[in-house]
């Protein structure tokens, strides 16, 4: 069965699918990582919320941005189901 999924839907599972796989994500790895422009991350984390996921910003260091984000609660979402269709996701996301 082929999925079809709208890009924003898509670029939001896969960011949160980023951000409980990689090593203390922030803003600029993940900007590394996808190649996305830092507002169009901002905008993402900033929805996320309002999906249900409970995300939080874990401060390390002495300035407001030096730490990482991860995610507390995954709300209605299946980590699992979006691990596994993460390549689907991307080809969502890149054809979007």
């Amino acid at each position: 069965m082929s999925l079809t999924l709208n890009s924003v839907f898509a670029r939001r599972l896969y960011l949160c699918w980023l951000l409980d796989n990689e090593q203390k994500p922030n803003v600029p790895k993940l900007m590394e990582i996808t190649g996305w422009p830092r507002r169009t991350l901002q905008d993402v984390l900033k929805a996320l919320p309002g999906m249900g996921i409970e995300l939080e910003f874990v401060q390390q260091g002495v300035r407001n941005n030096d730490g990482y984000y991860q995610i507390s609660g995954w709300g209605p979402l299946d980590p699992q189901w979006i691990g596994r269709h993460r390549g689907q996701l991307l080809d969502a996301i890149e054809h979007g």
